[in-house]
């Protein structure tokens, strides 16, 4: 059986129109609200198109838990270093003429002396006592004879080109009557203390060897053949 519909009196524009659209899913990440490319923490829902997140609120408390505690602001600073949290920062970027040592911008320090200890890039590479007019090397060179010793003194470098030598007789022996200053000294900075056996010093009278003993102050003249400690000093700087 067949059934029509008779329309009577009706206008055809009160018909609906059917319109047909096809609905096409979007892999724009930033367009789907994923805007971030890192969340702190990792509180967040990465995009499943790419590499980038939409990230979840995180409080100040868990911020500092995550080590997000300087606001990197002040004297010395440039700014933060890697993503925020909350606006503060795991560590910081500093200005010129400053170095992040110890959670802080701090001033570098130039090379050259800073009182009883001498300096390079901030580092402690001698030591002095108030009535020394040169600095001690943080360490022993080693045990070897007088030729050998004397070379390497000569090329140690304390900083850039700043080279050392040994010590004179004279210098030697102000060396051993500060030996219990310089030692503190020395182990403060991250030194070696004085070895307490002979040291070579530069003087020589012909074929023998101004030496002292640094365990009790005596002095000898031996030949270069013997095998005695040397120490770099820095005279001039």
């Amino acid at each position: 059986m067949k059934i029509k519909f008779l329309l009577i009196g009706t206008s055809l524009s009160l018909i609906p129109t059917l319109t047909y659209a096809q609905c096409v899913a979007t892999q724009d990440c930033e367009t789907l609200g994923y805007t971030e490319t890192s969340c702190n923490g990792g509180k967040g829902v990465k995009c499943p198109f790419g590499n980038w997140w939409a990230c979840i609120g995180i409080s100040t408390e868990e911020c500092s838990e995550l080590g997000f505690t300087y606001t990197c602001s002040g004297t010395g600073y440039s700014g933060g270093s890697g993503t925020a949290c909350n606006g503060k920062y795991t560590a910081c970027t500093c200005a010129s003429g400053y170095d992040w040592k110890d959670g802080s911008c701090q001033k570098q320090i130039l090379n050259g002396p800073d009182g009883d200890v001498y300096k390079c890039n901030g580092i402690v590479v001698g030591v002095k006592t108030a009535d020394m007019n040169f600095y001690v090397a943080m360490k022993d060179l080693g045990y070897m004879f007088w030729d050998e010793a004397n070379s390497s003194c000569l090329n140690y470098i304390f900083c850039n080109n700043i080279k050392g030598t040994l010590p004179t007789k004279e210098q030697l022996d102000i060396l051993y009557n500060n030996k219990a200053q310089i030692n503190t000294l020395l182990l403060a900075n991250g030194g070696n203390q004085i070895s307490e056996k002979y040291h070579w010093s530069s003087t020589s009278d012909t074929k023998y060897y101004y030496v002292l003993d640094m365990f009790n102050g005596y002095t000898y003249w031996h030949v270069g053949n013997n095998d005695y400690y040397a120490r770099p000093i820095l005279t001039s700087w």
